[in-house]
């Protein structure tokens, strides 16, 4: 348990779950469960390099829901359960359901989990590998059912990365710049960084309503809008997630008459 805690599982879990729920609108169960064994070790992968690179500074915090900085798992077996992951992730995105190019696009995006973990949280930079990340993701899964990818779900990703970046930060961001921690939501602030996920997930639905014809996804999107003002900021990336798991939904009830080949 406490080797799963370090690993971010609740977003761990939530990543993988939208994976599965997109992989079953266009290719089988077993695929899927394939998929989501990939993505979940992927996500392990990126979990356990962000705790081993914010040790020292999680120490110095004090920060109790860290079992790493508690000192209640030890920092080698984080790091060797980070190589075997990261081994399963790169076996199961080449050899299964995904196909090489599927696989390679995923295994960027993982890629993309760990740069931000070393590097890029640190600059202006930071919102880039989300960005590409949540778009590999669902690209990924489009060419493992040999279609076409096609642009609104590239876009739709992009944002919803956009939009994660700015709310997963703020529950953190005067930590962060007390720890020299100076990406690009810790320079704007927190309401600036707030806007900006709101707007993006606005900009997402949009999207979403154009392509499936189903306009509700947008006074959700509004709902989710105000949310992240109202509730406590701990919550905003939960907040975001559970809104891509509510738009990957509307696409998976409408995988009988809808195909990801609409551009």
């Amino acid at each position: 348990m406490r080797l799963l805690k370090t690993s971010h599982f609740g977003p761990t879990v939530i990543v993988t779950l939208v994976s599965v729920l997109l992989a079953r609108s266009v290719l089988s169960d077993a695929k899927s469960f394939w998929i989501g064994l990939a993505v979940i070790t992927g996500q392990l992968c990126v979990g356990w390099t962000n705790d081993l690179v914010d040790l020292e500074s999680d120490r110095a915090e004090g920060r109790k829901n860290k079992p790493l900085a508690q000192g209640a798992i030890s920092p080698e077996f984080v790091t060797r359960s980070t190589f075997v992951a990261l081994t399963l992730t790169i076996l199961l995105s080449l050899l299964g359901p995904f196909g090489i190019r599927g696989g390679l696009l995923h295994l960027l995006g993982v890629g993309c989990g760990v740069s931000y973990n070393f590097y890029f949280k640190r600059t202006l930079l930071s919102p880039l590998p989300y960005i590409v990340a949540f778009a590999c993701l669902p690209s990924a899964i489009v060419l493992a059912n040999k279609q076409a990818v096609p642009i609104w779900l590239i876009m739709a990703g992009s944002l919803f990365g956009f939009a994660a970046h700015f709310a997963n930060v703020v529950k953190d961001l005067d930590a962060d710049r007390e720890n020299k921690i100076n990406g690009l939501p810790q320079i704007l602030g927190t309401k600036i960084s707030l806007f900006i996920s709101g707007i993006s997930l606005i900009e997402v639905a949009v999207i979403l309503g154009i392509v499936t014809g189903r306009e509700y996804v947008i006074p959700t999107s509004l709902v989710g809008f105000v949310g992240l003002f109202v509730l406590p900021k701990r919550y905003a990336f939960l907040l975001v997630m559970a809104l891509a798991v509510f738009d990957v939904g509307v696409l998976v009830t409408l995988a009988g008459d809808f195909s990801f080949a609409h551009s």
